[in-house]
């Protein structure tokens, strides 16, 4: 009788206790969200406020490390092209190139922004 007591305890106490859930650690998910969307939305308020002929070196000092950074010598001029984290397509955890809003230097001086900045200072 005893036995059967515990047997019937312990599926009680396991039906019961199955539909319990307990979350530990989202508050680092939400932090990382949260990181990325408000760098992300603080570098398109950054673009969209760019003149150009900017310096190179005050442009990394105001919006810090690129996420990728590409650069080429050509008929003796350098170009640069800094690419920052501006709006989210993949939910991946990666920022990926498509991303990004290319900042266009040549000899050091912003020359534009965006795709079409790229195609015009590369022709």
């Amino acid at each position: 009788m005893y036995r059967i007591s515990q047997v019937v305890t312990i599926t009680i106490l396991a039906t019961l206790l199955s539909g319990c859930v307990v979350s530990i650690g989202n508050d680092d998910f939400d932090d990382e969200y949260e990181q990325w969307q408000s760098r992300q939305d603080r570098n398109l308020r950054m673009i969209n406020n760019l003149d150009l002929g900017r310096e190179l070196g005050s442009i990394e000092a105001e919006f810090g490390q690129p996420d990728f950074t590409d650069s080429f010598r050509r008929d003796g001029e350098a170009f640069r092209v800094l690419h920052y984290r501006t709006h989210h397509s993949h939910s991946d955890g990666k920022t990926t190139r498509d991303e990004t809003t290319p900042l266009v230097f040549i000899d050091d001086q912003l020359v534009g922004w965006g795709d079409m900045a790229i195609e015009k200072a590369t022709r």
